[in-house]
């Protein structure tokens, strides 16, 4: 049985002031009328209908999503009792989700990701998603790149890529430096991480028991729980105690990095992980001092590079360049956009 799994417990640190714990990223209209979880919901539903489709938050935001997505079964929300990354949401999910439907296999998908050619994007996971249920293998999108990027992690195979195409992982990699990007880009042979992973769940907790033993402990404690049929709040509260027991660690890390088992297939489909306001610069048109400027009346001299989205603000700038300048109500952000990762440290 395919099922998706959608992660949306982040916070979006990187959008505020337009994010908050509340109201994050992916319930913010940033690209359409529609909200980012309401947009990866509706791309998956030409392949994976509603009941099948699970969304895995927080208590923080579980009222907001479940007003956001109305048509979601009640029980389909799951709620995590505390934060510790991917590895224990992504198995915390998964073992949930095999109570309900079983021998499934998942499609893992964020919740505040960008895709342009949708029609491009189900049929790459349909390939994934015949892979994985054949073989029992973790199949993981990569993104041909399109440019030298720093800002991805990145996915080497040994060979030539040819999209649609399924080639065995050879290494993950960190966010490079520039130079080592243009390198990776020059090679043909490395793709960008996009994040996105199909597998069966006795696959997932196959390499969880294999490569993070402690983590397999903790579920199959938190599976006691999981068995008496519980959701919700009450799940999340029977089970806060053994969440404490977890690393914080990420599924990439404690898993991807470690299997043999992982399988890529190159793709092409419009992604963009909209990391934070920069993204804007893939989707906007810039101006002719290649500024992007939303919803202000934006008068300048000399302002290069800069992205501006305010309240319908009248802005005057002379001399401005490579800035975000965000306004929400009583919140202004400005920020050079090469420093938008040290937003963390304010917030």
């Amino acid at each position: 049985m395919l099922c998706a799994l959608i992660m949306a417990g982040g916070t979006g640190k990187r959008f505020w002031p337009l994010s908050t714990d509340e109201h994050p990223k992916q319930l913010l209209k940033l690209f359409s009328d529609k909200s980012m979880l309401r947009e990866t919901v509706e791309r998956i539903l030409p392949l994976i209908p509603i009941e099948n489709i699970y969304i895995a938050t927080n208590i923080v935001q579980a009222d907001a999503i479940n007003q956001e997505i109305p048509m979601l079964p009640k029980e389909n929300l799951i709620i995590e009792p505390a934060f510790k990354d991917t590895a224990a949401a992504i198995g915390f999910s998964s073992l949930y989700i095999q109570r309900r439907q079983h021998d499934a296999t998942l499609v893992v998908l964020a919740s505040d990701h960008l895709v342009m050619d949708e029609e491009a994007f189900i049929e790459t996971v349909k390939i994934g998603a015949s892979e994985a249920e054949y073989n029992r293998d973790i199949i993981t999108l990569g993104i041909r790149p399109t440019r030298p990027e720093i800002g991805y992690g990145y996915i080497k195979v040994d060979q030539d890529i040819e999209l649609k195409k399924i080639y065995k992982v050879e290494k993950f990699l960190e966010k490079p430096k520039l130079e080592q990007a243009k390198e990776y880009f020059e090679a043909k042979t490395y793709l960008w991480n996009s994040g996105m992973f199909i597998f069966s769940v006795k696959t997932i907790m196959r390499e969880i028991k294999k490569h993070m033993p402690k983590h397999y402990r903790v579920l199959k404690n938190i599976q006691f729980y999981i068995d008496q049929n519980l959701s919700g709040t009450l799940l999340a509260e029977k089970t806060r105690l053994l969440f404490d027991d977890f690393e914080r660690l990420s599924i990439d890390y404690g898993v991807m990095e470690k299997s043999s088992h992982v399988k890529v297939i190159p793709s092409e489909f419009g992604w963009n992980d909209v990391g934070s306001f920069t993204a804007y610069e893939d989707v906007y048109d810039k101006d002719e001092e290649n500024n992007i400027v939303l919803k202000s009346d934006f008068k300048s001299v000399d302002s290069h590079g800069n992205i501006v989205l305010t309240d319908n603000l009248e802005i005057k700038a002379v001399g401005l360049k490579d800035m975000i300048v965000v306004q929400s109500g009583d919140k202004l952000l400005i920020c050079n956009k090469y420093e938008i990762d040290k937003m963390k440290k304010i917030l």
